[in-house]
């Protein structure tokens, strides 16, 4: 190891940045973070660094730079574009003996700066030793997604609680169980959900509970996981999983989502098979609760989104008149997914000014709907759970007048690697289903043009810059498009 990383205290202490462009730009701006005095001394400054001059939030003087210049500082960087006058720079702070860091230039430098992941006061350093600052920039991004914004914030009040914590539980196992409920259980969750109630409350009862290992009450989210293709999960929807005591998940869930979470967290199916005996709706609010009350923390992972045909409200109802704390996470909904998938844009200005979604599908059987309404021209709706009531769908748009060759676009297994799509027309949607032998999920979108979403917006002439040999590229990657569609 070369470089040994420290954390150094800038408090008060100057800091010269030499250099006016974007490369002290970049400098002044992570110094910004800090509580040091920041001195930028150039020729010619940037309209950025002017500007936070004028402001006040740091001494720019656009003049050559001085020996006293160095003077009273405490670290150096040098950013000036010019190799003769970052050499200068490098060996006048290495004759006073202060660190200097010289962009690009490891070989000048006495210090590097890393990849930081700021959740202030909580500071993560990413360190390449400057052979791969790329890859750094990239375990950067990996940490970000994995913790919340919120996680600093919980730091700070962990500092204001730590005196009253020393004096009311003893050293050792007691504190220490303490801090892991705080940082890591329901505690933290309560905190940044921004629900203060709960998290004072919980605060106080892990101080009694002290070293008798009481349990906190659980908390359970119900997350969305989206249509099905891992990549779409929201940064949220990860990290729980990741953090999941109990999972409980439903038939459509793919395994690849279900990687996200930790290999020793207890998992529950629930999925509902249709025309098989399957988990009731009372049943999974009981699993939840048990679970929650229990000191887990629960992910109720559902396809889609859970406010969408998900059943979500139900089971937040439930679970919420036992006193059991609920966070939602939303997903992208099957419908906006698929469309998405296959190019086919859910409103579209001159067409359609509104976007219906509904469900063919009730406890009771094929569901009613406004017929007459939907049947209007220029009415543009996606059918959930439609496969098994298609002919009901399709007869009872007929009957209401609607037009019988209004287009009709179905994804099965939407963003999957399965993934089908066919168009056809309302007066052929149940024949082309069953001479298609879609069995699998499927979104019925009804009203929604596919030639629509390949249109090409603008001539040539009309694109600054244009290149002729684009358009042909363009136009038969429309045609494969609608040669897939029909």
């Amino acid at each position: 190891m070369k470089y040994f990383p420290i954390f150094v205290d800038l408090g008060g202490r100057r800091v010269l940045v030499v250099g006016g462009g974007e490369a002290a730009a970049q400098k002044v701006r992570l110094l910004l973070k800090t509580q040091a005095r920041i001195s930028v001394v150039a020729e010619e400054l940037c309209a950025e660094l002017r500007e936070l001059g004028r402001e006040g939030r740091i001494d720019a003087q656009d003049r050559p730079l001085r020996p006293s210049d160095f003077e009273e500082t405490a670290l150096v960087f040098a950013a000036s574009a010019s190799d003769e006058l970052d050499e200068r720079v490098a060996a006048c702070a290495n004759a006073r003996e202060i660190p200097v860091n010289v962009v690009d230039k490891p070989d000048l430098s006495r210090f590097i700066t890393p990849a930081i992941v700021d959740r202030d006061p909580v500071v993560i350093a990413i360190g390449t030793e400057g052979t791969a600052p790329v890859l750094a920039q990239g375990i950067k991004a990996d940490l970000e997604s994995n913790l919340p914004l919120g996680l600093g914030a919980l730091a700070e009040q962990a500092r204001r609680l730590r005196a009253r914590v020393a004096e009311a539980l003893p050293a050792g196992a007691p504190r220490r169980a303490f801090w892991r409920k705080f940082f890591l259980g329901p505690i933290r969750d309560a905190f940044l959900a921004g629900e203060t109630r709960d998290f004072e409350l919980g605060v106080e009862r892990a101080l009694e509970a002290g070293s008798d290992g009481e349990e906190l009450l659980g908390r359970v989210a119900l997350v969305g996981a989206g249509p099905g293709d891992p990549e779409l999960l929201t940064l949220k929807a990860q990290r729980l999983l990741r953090e999941a005591d109990v999972i409980v998940y439903d038939r459509l869930v793919g395994e690849k989502v279900l990687e996200f979470a930790r290999r020793d967290a207890k998992r529950i199916g629930v999925g509902k098979t249709p025309g098989q005996p399957s988990p009731r709706q009372i049943e999974i609010n009981r699993t939840l609760a048990v679970e929650a009350l229990k000191g887990q923390r629960v992910v109720r992972l559902k396809g889609g989104d859970p406010y969408v045909f998900g059943r979500g409200g139900e089971e937040q109802s439930a679970l919420e008149a036992l006193g059991i704390s609920v966070d939602v996470v939303p997903g992208i909904s099957a419908a906006a997914a698929c469309a998405a998938s296959i190019r086919l844009p859910l409103t579209m200005r001159g067409q359609n000014r509104a976007f219906t979604v509904l469900t063919a599908m009730t406890e009771n059987g094929a569901a009613e709907h406004d017929w007459n309404a939907l049947a209007q021209p220029g009415s543009a709706f996606a059918i959930y759970m439609g496969v098994g009531s298609a002919s009901h769908t399709e007869a009872r748009l007929l009957a209401a007048g609607i037009d019988p060759d209004t287009p009709v676009v179905v994804v099965e297994n939407g963003t999957l690697p399965s993934e089908r799509a066919f168009a056809t027309r309302v007066a052929r949607l149940s024949q082309t289903l069953a001479s298609e032998a879609i069995k699998g999920p499927a979104i019925i979108f009804i009203g929604l043009e596919p030639a629509a979403a390949t249109r090409v917006a603008l001539e040539p002439a009309e694109i600054p810059h244009f290149d002729a040999a684009v358009l042909p590229f363009r136009r038969n990657r429309s045609q494969r498009l609608q040669e897939a569609l029909q």
